[in-house]
């Protein structure tokens, strides 16, 4: 799909109308193998055969009309062919209170011929395309897939998205409505929504003890505000919790974590002004394990130089307040089987 968006001074020789635009016309079904011919050359990677452009002829035609399902716009050259043309195809989506009449449009082409770009001719019939769908056929949903070359003309022209997939809602002036003006609506474009949420990291822990019930805690030599803590880090993009934490307890301990799952707490952490996101914490029961497999561990020197058990109360003095809190509330939960939830972790 190829746009024309910086119109230059040669346009001023080509036909314009009284407001100085590019003269558009709506396609009929006589207009359908040139529009198979504009796509064939300016659109495809690879030609159409003759065979394949009567075939896409046939059946582009009867679409062309009023009861079909497609929609084009032209710019004709002075001589009779065709300088520029944008065709959409119309289709039934479920409504939504962004497009409650259900009615989505796919802009599946827009050509221009090399010997007439840069006169603003693609803007023209798009634009043209646009206002015809979403005015006269009740079009609210628009969809298109362009080069990133042409997508700062679409993006002006109220798409966003990246080029792969361009998206825009868009829906009829109503009487008294002040310009511009569209109905409140509840969806966005899928990057939009995205680039709207809140930042957070994810979390695992595993909280391990000795056949005494005494935590495990591993000393960071990395972490100074948080010199002990349990086994567990941050979750890569895509991994699942459960996964994470296998991955995690072997890179630090050598250990596998056995499962089933079983889900202790869940702690929540603020943003603060040296982590401008939220943090959020899943931890897990890890067992108990024995004074041979303590002996045993293979700690990975680059993050942790001790491991230590003690009495639940002694981890007090060794720690700041909020991770001796976390540490009591996971031991609790495993004490009573109630999940502990804690959201003032990063508050402390």
């Amino acid at each position: 799909m190829n746009a024309d968006p910086a119109p230059t001074a040669t346009a001023a020789a080509e036909p314009r109308d009284a407001a100085g635009r590019p003269p558009v016309r709506a396609a009929t079904a006589a207009d359908a193998e040139s529009i198979t011919r504009m796509r064939s050359a300016y659109v495809l990677s690879s030609p159409l055969t003759e065979d394949w452009v009567r075939q896409c002829t046939d059946e582009l035609a009867p679409r062309l009309t009023p009861r079909g399902d497609a929609r084009a716009f032209v710019v004709d050259a002075p001589d009779g062919t065709m300088a520029a043309c944008a065709l959409g195809l119309i289709h039934p989506v479920l409504p939504a209170p962004a497009y409650p009449r259900g009615r989505a449009a796919r802009v599946q082409m827009v050509a221009t011929h090399p010997n007439h770009r840069r006169r603003g001719y693609a803007r023209a019939v798009v634009s043209t395309l646009l206002d015809h769908l979403a005015d006269v056929e009740d079009v609210t949903l628009f969809e298109l897939h362009t080069s990133p070359e042409a997508a700062p003309l679409y993006r002006e022209l109220g798409f966003s998205g990246n080029p792969a997939l361009m998206r825009m809602t868009r829906h009829r002036q109503h009487a008294g409505a002040a310009p511009g003006a569209q109905p409140v609506s509840t969806w966005v474009p899928p990057q939009q929504y995205a680039d709207a949420l809140p930042r957070a990291a994810a979390y695992v822990c595993l909280y391990v003890t000795d056949e005494d019930d005494r935590p495990l805690q591993l000393h960071s030599v990395y972490s100074p505000g948080h010199p002990w803590h349990m086994i567990g880090g941050a979750m890569d993009l895509g991994e699942r919790p459960w996964d994470a934490v296998v991955r995690e307890c072997r890179e630090e301990t050598g250990l596998t974590a056995v499962g089933p799952p079983r889900l202790l707490a869940t702690v929540y952490g603020q943003p603060r002004a040296q982590r401008p996101y939220s943090t959020l914490q899943l931890i897990f029961d890890g067992g108990r394990i024995t004074d041979a497999q303590i002996r045993g561990l293979t700690l990975n020197p680059r993050e942790h130089d001790e491991a230590r058990v003690l009495p639940l109360a002694e981890w007090e003095a060794l720690m700041p307040a909020r991770d001796f809190a976390r540490l009591r509330a996971v031991e609790e939960a495993r004490r009573t089987g109630v999940a502990a939830y804690v959201d003032t972790w990063g508050n402390a």
